[in-house]
């Protein structure tokens, strides 16, 4: 089974970014959309701008932590995104 590290970006003006990991990545963006994701997504609508394939669910926990605490790597993601 494969997992996906994956970033959104909200669409209002002032956007903010959410990653996640998941085995089901276009449900799981169809749950945040619908307000039923992460307590954080809620009330935003979402795009999906990166994702990237882990072939187990610790390597995709551990990427996502990687990329969660690395605000420059954020913030190029966030960037070419635009």
């Amino acid at each position: 089974m494969s997992f996906y590290v994956y970033m959104l970006k909200s669409v209002e003006k002032k956007s903010v970014t959410y990653v996640g990991y998941t085995n089901n990545l276009i449900n799981r963006i169809k749950l945040h959309n619908s307000g039923k994701g992460a307590k954080f997504t809620r009330g935003r609508k979402w795009k999906l701008i990166y994702k990237e394939k882990c072939s187990t669910k610790n390597q995709a926990i551990l990427r996502e932590y990687y990329i969660k605490t690395n605000r420059g790597l954020r913030n190029i993601i966030k960037n070419r995104a635009k």
